[in-house]
This record gives structure tokens, C-alpha cells and sequence, in this order.
């Protein structure tokens, strides 16, 4: 008895049939593209799932292969909101100018132009949307921001969003930053096998907000698989004026003789110049991102990296047709790598 046939793989282009119009348009329906009307993408889907359509997996592939062997035509725009109150200044951190780097190069290779918008001033949110919408901007990448925006006008609901970091509480939307608990566990670590036996954390945690608290949280971490003899208590900073600021660290680092000092405040290195104190004769140190730092040895965060991976993220929100503030948060966690520098040199 011959076995019953298998049922036929549904078709992209069996859905086109059954719809009557292009397979093309099926195509950018499905990828969720500014191009195609919300009318035909949501008839589009529902008949897709009343048949039971899913993409193959190896025409997916395939489609990658090739996206990847040649150059993409840029057929729509990402946005990179802007709005800090001098917006000249966002870029000038060499951290958030490799988000933007990282992020403008994955959206090339994918077919998309970024571009960015700068809110505020002349630029409202209900103008900003009005442009956007004319242009058929659905996807928005948020950068850091020190001081929360004013844009709770934007209606979120119609573009699909991602953020760098945890500055910005608003909009509550999925996030891709470094992972600075495991990055500062790693430089603990990789501190320690140097031949430094007590290693102090300096931070400003009411500057730093969230951001400074995992770094925190790192360091008491990893200070916790220390012996007890070499765990030292962190020194947080916060609200302290140059002149306590500098008393406090230079006691701190006497008291409970600080080898080597782990930390996220790029001004240290010039307060402990001003205090007499020798790097790395007297301390050595390293930081949490060797970016708009004066050190030289710490965290390589991968900030390209970061921007390539908000991007990717973004896509996938796009090609899902996921709009507006998520019912389930998601954040991806970049890791850093290690590097030596003459701040910390290796003791062994």
C-alpha cells in the first residue's frame, strides 16, 4: 500500500496567486516594507495563516547568501533620533559615534539608509512624525540620552523601536547595550591574574544612574570570590565637589592600599595627577571603556558592535511588523574583551 502524500509546501508565490497580485508584493508584505499599504499587509498575513504559509528555511538561506555577495539598493530609511540640546554633542562621544557607525553599516548591507533626525528646537514630535510618516520611516533607533526628551508626543505605537543603554526610561522599548556586569567581572579578573592582589572600584552612581549601579553590582560580584583579606569597599563619589572628591579618594586609597583601581569615571586619571598620586607607579588603572578615557588599559566594549546588533534587532522588529511599546521587554547584552595597556601594566 502506497504511503498518502505529503502535503505541498504553501508557496510565496501560491499566496500571490491566491490574492491576485505580484509576487513581489507577497514578498514585501511579509517584511513588513513602508511600500505596501497596512491594508494589504494585514490580508496578506491573514491568508497566509488561514493556509498555513511558512517561509522555507532554506530559500531564507539562500536569500541571505546573496544579500550578503552583493551590494543591496537602498530602499528605505531608519532613523537615528537626536535629541540632545546641543545635538553637535552626541557624536562627539566616541562610544555613541560607534553605535552610530556599527548601526549605519548593517542597515546598508540590508538595503536601508540611516539618517538622522534632530528633535527639539525647531523640530517638534508631532513634526517629526509628520516627516517621518512622508517618508516612510517605520524604524527608530534611539541613542543615549543625559537628560530625558520631550517627546511623549511621538505616537510609538507606529514604529518599531530600539534603544542603546538604559538612559532613557522612555520609551520602555527593547535595548541593546554592553553587558557591564560580566565586563567588569572580566576585569577583575584579568586585573588579578596581572598580579594585582587589592583592586578598589571608584563610581558615581547618582551620575550614572542604572548604567553605574550594574557596574557596581559587577564588581561586588566578582570582589566576593576574592579572599576576604583582599576584598576592598567601593568608593562612590556622588555629589562630592573636586576638593571632597579628591580627599576622599586619596583616603580611600591609603586606607586600604589600593593596588590597582577599576573604574567608570573618566576624570580620575587627571584627580589622581593632581593629587600627587603615580600611574602606575603609586596605582594602577583601568576602565570600563577605553573610549573618551585617559587610561589606556580596561574594557573594549565593542560599540560598532552594539550599533550593528540595535540594527539587526530593529530589522527583525520591522520584518515582524512589532510597533510601539512591547508587552514583554527583551535587551541584548554585548560582552567586551580585555586589553592590556601601560596604566595597568602585567606584574608577573
Amino acid at each position: 500500500m502506497n504511503p498518502e502524500p505529503k502535503n505541498p509546501r504553501i508557496s510565496m508565490r501560491d499566496i500571490a496567486k491566491m490574492a491576485g497580485i505580484s509576487h513581489s508584493t507577497v514578498s514585501l508584505a511579509l517584511k513588513n516594507h513602508p511600500r505596501i499599504s497596512d491594508e494589504v499587509k494585514v490580508r496578506i498575513r491573514k491568508l497566509c495563516d488561514e493556509v498555513g504559509y511558512r517561509p522555507d528555511p532554506m530559500l531564507s538561506a539562500l536569500a541571505h547568501y546573496r544579500l550578503t555577495k552583493s551590494e543591496m539598493p537602498i530602499t528605505a530609511g531608519i532613523a537615528w533620533i537626536n535629541a540632545w540640546p546641543k545635538p553637535e554633542n552626541l557624536r562627539r562621544h566616541r562610544e555613541f559615534d560607534f553605535y552610530w557607525k556599527g548601526a549605519h553599516a548593517a542597515a546598508e548591507k540590508f538595503g536601508y539608509r540611516l539618517e538622522e533626525f534632530q528633535l527639539g528646537r525647531d523640530m517638534s514630535p508631532q513634526r517629526l512624525h509628520q516627516i517621518l510618516s512622508t517618508r516612510g520611516i517605520r524604524g527608530l533607533l534611539l541613542p543615549p540620552h543625559h537628560i530625558i526628551p520631550d517627546w511623549k508626543d511621538l505616537p510609538w505605537s507606529e514604529y518599531s523601536v530600539v534603544r542603546f543603554g538604559r538612559s532613557l526610561k522612555h520609551p520602555d522599548v527593547h535595548l541593546v547595550t554592553a553587558d557591564q556586569v560580566a565586563n567588569t567581572m572580566l576585569a577583575v579578573d584579568s586585573i588579578r591574574s596581572r598580579g594585582y592582589q587589592r583592586i578598589g572600584y571608584v563610581s558615581d552612581e547618582r551620575h550614572d544612574r542604572d548604567h553605574g549601579i550594574l557596574f557596581s553590582a559587577g564588581y561586588l560580584h566578582a570582589r566576593h570570590a576574592l579572599p576576604e583579606k583582599d576584598q576592598v569597599p567601593l568608593l562612590n563619589v556622588a555629589g562630592l565637589d573636586p576638593q571632597a572628591y579628591g580627599k576622599a579618594l586619596l583616603a580611600w586609597i591609603k586606607k586600604h592600599k589600593i593596588e590597582a583601581i577599576f573604574t567608570n569615571r573618566s576624570e580620575l586619571m587627571s584627580m589622581l595627577a593632581k593629587l600627587g598620586v603615580k600611574v602606575p607607579d603609586d596605582v594602577a588603572v583601568a576602565v570600563t571603556s577605553l573610549l573618551d578615557a585617559h587610561a589606556d588599559a580596561g574594557i573594549d566594549q565593542h560599540p560598532e558592535e552594539i550599533g550593528r546588533v540595535a540594527f539587526l534587532m530593529l530589522n527583525s522588529l520591522i520584518n515582524d511588523g512589532s510597533r510601539g511599546i512591547p508587552k514583554i521587554f527583551r535587551q541584548i547584552l554585548v560582552e567586551g574583551s580585555w586589553v592590556d595597556g601601560s596604566t595597568l601594566p602585567n606584574r608577573r
